[in-house]
C-alpha cells in the first residue's frame, strides 16, 4: 500500500481531493486552500463569513482562479431568507415562497437570472439552489418559505424556471434537497428526519419538481440527509445507492453532478461520522462532498481525502466510482468556464426586479380598523429561533424600512409567554406594528397577538413566514418571506394603508 504525503499528486489522491467541496474561514483564501487547489481540489464553498462586499468577493474568487482557473466556487444563495451575498443587510431578492405566491414563471426566471448575474459578476459559478421541496407539512421547521409552496405543480414549474434563469447567467443550479425535504417535521441539521409515505405519493409529489429540474437541464442536484423507508429503509438518501444511483441516475435519467448536503450536519456526523459518511456517499453515487459550513479547515480536507484513498485501498470504494465522481466535477467546472455557459441574455443590470417581485408577492387583508400608519409607530418583532440554514446574522422585519419612511419609528424584539404584555408596555400610546414569522407554529406568538389585538384593535400585523394562520389585525400584510425587499414592500403598504 502506497504511503501518501500531503504533496502526493498521484491520480487517486487527486481524485479524492477533486470530489471535496470544503469551506474556510476569513475573507481571503488561506495558504492551505491554495495549496490544495494546486494538488487537485476543484471546488470551494463560500458562506456568509467569507463575504464582506461584492468587491471583496470578486477579489477572493480571482485569488482562487489564479491558482486554478476552472475552480468551482459554490455558495448557498437562495435569495429571500437564506442569503450569503447580503448576509448583513438582507436580500435584494424575495425567496421561493414569495415567487410561488405570485405564480408568474417569467418573473421567477427573471429574478433567478438577475441573481445569477450578480453571482457571476463576483466570480461565483455554482449556486446550491433552488430548493425544490414541496412544503406539504406546515410544521416543517427548516423548509417553510424556502419552498415555492405546497402545490406540486406550482413547485415544479417554478423550479424549472429558476434553474433556467440562473443557468442563463452561466451559474450552475444545484436543485435540492433530493428526494424532497418538504414533508418533515425535523431539521436535518440536528437529527435524522423521516418521510413515511408510499412510493406513489413520492413519485406524484416529492419527485415531480426534480423531474422538472432535470428536464430544464439542472447541472447539479443536492441530496438530503433524510430517511425515506419506501425507497431505502436502512440508509438516508445521501448514503443510499438505491436513491442516488437507482432512482436519480437510472430511473430519472439524471446525468449531472450529485452533491451532498453538508456532511457535518448531525443527521450524518452524529450517526456515521463524516469520514465514513463521505465514503458511503461517494460509493452510493454522490460526486461531490459538501463540508465546511461548520468544519472549515485543512485538517478536515485531509481527513476526508485520506478516508477516501484508504477506502479504495481497502476495497470499500471502487476506484472507478471515485474516478467517475471526479470526472463529473471536472466536467461541471469545464461547463462553467466555457464562453457559452452564460447566454448574456441582456436585461438592465440591477433592474430592481427583486423589489418588483416582493411588491407583487404581498397579500393585504384589511380589517374594520384599517387605516394607514401616518405617525412613527412602535414595531414589535416577535422573534422565533432562526433555523441554521437561515442563520441569525441576517436582519429581517419592517422596522428599518418604516424608520426610513416614518423617521422616529421605534422597535423592540420579544419572545416567550409574556411577549404581548411586554410589547404593549414598550409601545406606550404609539400605533403598533406586530411582525411575526410562522405564527401558526408558535403558540406563544399567537397568544401575543391575542393580547395586542384585545388592547389595541388598530394593530397592524405583518406575517413574514408562511401565512397559515387566519389574517387578523386592522391591516394584515403577508409578505411570504423575510428578505429585506419583502420588508420594504410591507412598509410601503403600511404607510399607504
Amino acid at each position: 500500500m502506497t504511503t501518501l504525503t500531503a504533496h502526493g499528486t498521484d491520480t487517486l489522491t487527486r481524485d479524492a481531493l477533486t470530489v471535496l467541496q470544503p469551506g474556510f474561514t476569513g475573507t481571503s483564501a488561506p495558504d492551505w486552500l491554495l495549496r490544495r487547489l494546486g494538488e487537485g481540489l476543484a471546488s470551494v464553498g463560500l458562506f456568509g463569513r467569507n463575504i464582506a462586499s461584492p468587491e471583496q468577493l470578486a477579489s477572493l474568487t480571482a485569488q482562487l482562479r489564479a491558482e486554478r482557473d476552472d475552480v468551482l466556487v459554490a455558495i448557498d444563495e437562495e435569495g429571500g431568507d437564506v442569503t450569503r451575498l447580503e448576509v448583513r443587510s438582507g436580500s435584494s431578492f424575495p425567496g421561493n415562497h414569495a415567487l410561488g405566491a405570485v405564480d408568474d414563471v417569467e418573473l421567477t426566471r427573471s429574478v433567478a437570472a438577475e441573481l445569477g448575474r450578480r453571482l457571476a459578476a463576483c466570480g461565483v459559478n455554482l449556486n446550491w439552489a433552488p430548493s425544490a421541496d414541496v412544503n406539504s407539512n406546515p410544521a416543517n421547521p427548516v423548509i417553510g418559505v424556502r419552498s415555492f409552496g405546497a402545490d406540486t405543480g406550482l413547485v415544479s414549474r417554478h423550479t424549472a424556471a429558476y434553474v433556467t434563469g440562473l443557468q442563463s447567467a452561466g451559474v450552475a443550479a444545484c436543485t435540492k434537497h433530493f428526494p424532497g425535504h418538504g414533508d418533515t417535521a425535523v431539521d436535518s441539521h440536528h437529527d435524522m428526519p423521516r418521510i413515511d409515505v408510499g412510493l406513489d405519493v413520492l413519485h406524484e409529489r416529492e419527485l415531480a419538481p426534480f423531474r422538472a429540474a432535470i428536464a430544464a437541464g439542472t447541472r447539479a442536484v443536492m441530496s438530503a440527509h433524510i430517511l425515506v423507508p419506501a425507497l431505502d429503509p436502512d440508509r438516508p438518501a445521501t448514503l443510499s445507492r438505491r436513491i442516488l444511483t437507482g432512482l436519480l441516475r437510472e430511473e430519472l435519467g439524471y446525468e449531472g453532478l450529485i452533491v451532498t448536503d453538508g456532511m457535518e450536519m448531525q443527521a450524518i456526523s452524529a450517526t456515521y461520522g463524516i469520514e465514513r459518511g463521505s465514503v458511503l456517499a461517494i460509493a452510493a453515487g454522490a460526486d461531490a462532498i459538501c463540508v465546511g459550513g461548520g468544519l472549515a479547515d485543512d485538517d478536515t480536507v485531509l481527513r476526508l481525502r485520506d478516508a477516501l484513498v484508504a477506502a479504495v485501498h481497502a476495497g470499500d470504494l471502487p476506484e472507478e466510482r471515485l474516478a467517475d465522481a471526479a470526472a463529473r466535477v471536472r466536467s461541471l467546472a469545464r461547463w462553467t468556464s466555457e464562453p457559452g455557459a452564460a447566454e448574456h441574455s441582456g436585461g438592465a443590470p440591477d433592474s430592481g426586479i427583486g423589489l418588483v417581485a416582493a411588491r407583487r408577492a404581498v397579500t393585504v387583508t384589511r380589517g374594520e380598523h384599517a387605516a394607514p400608519v401616518t405617525e412613527p409607530p412602535y414595531v414589535a418583532a416577535f422573534t422565533p429561533v432562526a433555523n441554521i440554514a437561515v442563520g441569525d446574522e441576517t436582519p429581517w422585519g419592517v422596522a428599518a424600512e418604516l424608520e426610513r419612511l416614518l423617521p422616529g419609528t421605534e422597535t423592540g424584539s420579544f419572545s416567550g409567554a409574556d411577549a404581548g404584555t411586554a410589547a404593549l408596555a414598550a409601545a406606550g400610546d404609539r400605533r403598533i406594528v406586530a411582525v411575526v414569522r410562522d405564527a401558526h407554529r408558535h403558540a406563544w406568538m399567537a397568544q401575543a397577538l391575542d393580547t395586542l389585538l384585545a388592547a389595541r384593535p388598530d394593530t397592524v400585523v405583518v406575517e413574514m413566514g408562511v401565512p397559515q394562520a387566519p389574517p387578523r389585525g386592522a391591516l394584515h400584510v403577508a409578505t411570504h418571506g423575510a428578505a429585506r425587499v419583502c420588508g420594504l414592500a410591507a412598509a410601503e403598504v403600511i404607510v399607504a394603508g
